[in-house]
């Protein structure tokens, strides 16, 4: 029997999902309590698996990782894990066949990224948005690891309106390491008249002498992962644990965000 865990976190209390000596991460976090309550011996014996390995202060709502449960599998429910975990919910539970793999088995990811409004000028970044969308050689927007496929393919990226920001929504099979806050920072500079539309289309033909920087990892999320054929039984305790905790936490900073909102508005 193999299991899968839904997993979301704020990643701003964690440096990073992969696991690293001597700091604290997704990964680490999971493993550390899994190990605890003997609901796996160690990552390597157990098979520890994870979907994706997000960044440092990059959130997600749906990420995934998958194992096989030793002796103690009653225990991996998410009531028990969420007593154990902080910063970090897990979302929902569900058998999978033993050859699973969450990263490789992914359909697709879907990434946001909450663009504060600078005065953009919306139609050049829907332009430039549109220009993403296919199969392209993202080195220009990605800092590349040695050996890995520049070559990716975006099915969708959407632009969407909102007081005071843009949520711009990327949708792909796979993704390079720092490739959606690269690509949402070119949006940026669209959009704030710094690079042109044609610039994008030689970035992406690999026509560039300098990279775009990638945006700050704090505004990005992994929204979701689509996993065909596999269903992820949603926790209601842990999605109330997980809201619950999330607004005991930004409330404050949300009413503060207001009021700045409405005087840099009237100003």
């Amino acid at each position: 029997m193999k299991l899968a865990l839904r997993v979301a976190y704020d990643g701003t209390a964690f440096y990073g999902f992969q696991r690293q000596p001597g700091v604290r991460t997704v990964e680490g976090e999971l493993i550390q309590v899994l190990t605890k309550l003997r609901i796996i011996e160690s990552p390597e014996e157990n098979d520890f698996k994870g979907a994706s390995r997000t960044d440092r202060g990059v959130s997600a709502f749906f990420n995934a990782v998958s194992f096989v449960p030793s002796e103690r599998a009653d225990l991996a429910r998410p009531e028990v894990l969420n007593h154990h975990l902080k910063d970090l919910w897990v979302l929902g539970v569900a058998d999978v066949p033993d050859e699973f793999h969450p990263r490789f088995w992914a359909g697709s990811k879907t990434y946001r990224y909450y663009l504060i409004d600078e005065g953009f000028d919306l139609e050049k970044v829907i332009e430039c948005a549109r220009l993403f969308e296919g199969v392209h050689d993202f080195s220009a927007f990605a800092k590349l690891e040695p050996g890995r496929d520049p070559v990716r393919e975006i099915t969708e990226v959407r632009i969407i309106p909102r007081n005071g920001y843009y949520l711009v929504e990327i949708t792909g099979k796979s993704f390079l390491w720092e490739m959606v806050r690269r690509i949402v920072n070119a949006l940026r500079f669209c959009g704030l008249g710094l690079l042109e539309p044609e610039d994008v289309r030689a970035m992406l033909a690999g026509t560039y002498r300098k990279k775009v920087p990638p945006a700050p990892p704090e505004n990005l999320v992994l929204w979701h992962i689509e996993y065909p054929d596999i269903e992820f039984k949603t926790d209601k305790k842990g999605l109330a644990k997980a809201k619950r905790d999330l607004f005991e936490r930004y409330s404050r900073a949300l009413a503060r965000a207001a009021l700045f909102g409405d005087c840099l508005v009237e100003l």
